[in-house]
């Protein structure tokens, strides 16, 4: 018989020609160790690699993005689920088996209506300092800065605060409208691994440009 229940959680994956790293990420999802039930949306950003392939291929379902930018694609994916709550992961993310039910058992346990955690960035030395930066300043900023790879929301506490807004930076303007309202946080563990390419690309310093310029953009639209 068919489920008419909607899932517990919709996993939202936003992604433009990530061949290289998708499979793994949905390996991740489909082999989460958990007694919650989930769907895997993946919101294709007009690829031209074997990224739409490799998510049929994981089991995900597959819809074209409609405009353009991460924070749309993170939205319309909110749009095209029906969780109870949404967990947003980018293509370059991979999460640890216990995932879903250590955050959503923490944000159940803590009372909130967002959370992400503590996350483990590859690539270079200078990877590490972003990742302490996520790890031990964002969750002490009266507003924690939830970030897009690695977030859990309610669905209802979604809609009711506007959902991503498609700005630079988007996942900071969301999640510091977010805790202006409702309660967010950080779970202790280490639970997602993140790719630290653009940093391996760019340097800190250029990455650290990259999303400077991101936020003065952020800030110049009104968020």
């Amino acid at each position: 018989m068919a489920r008419t229940d909607p899932p517990d959680v919709s996993f939202v994956v936003p992604a433009i020609d990530e061949a290289d790293y998708v499979r793994e990420t949905l390996g991740s999802i489909r082999d989460l160790d958990t007694d919650y039930v989930y769907e895997t949306l993946v919101v294709d950003g007009g690829s031209t690699d074997g990224t739409p392939e490799i998510a049929r291929e994981s089991g995900a379902r597959l819809v074209a993005q409609e405009g353009t930018g991460i924070g749309a694609a993170r939205h319309q994916g909110a749009t095209e689920t029906d969780g109870e709550w949404l967990a947003f992961v980018d293509a370059d993310t991979e999460l640890r088996a216990n995932y879903l039910t250590e955050l959503l058992g923490f944000a159940h346990r803590e009372g909130l209506a967002a959370a992400s955690s503590r996350c483990r960035i590859t690539g270079p030395w200078r990877a590490k300092l972003m990742e302490a930066t996520i790890n031990h300043v964002f969750p002490r900023l009266s507003r924690p800065i939830l970030p897009g790879f690695n977030l859990l929301v309610r669905r209802e506490v979604y809609e009711a605060s506007g959902g991503f807004p498609n700005v630079g930076n988007e996942d900071t303007a969301y999640s510091r409208r977010l805790a202006s309202r409702y309660p967010t946080g950080y779970c202790p563990e280490v639970l997602v691994e993140t790719s630290g390419r653009r940093i391996a690309d760019s340097g800190l310093t250029g990455a650290a440009v990259h999303y400077l310029a991101l936020d003065a953009a952020r800030l110049r639209s009104g968020y």
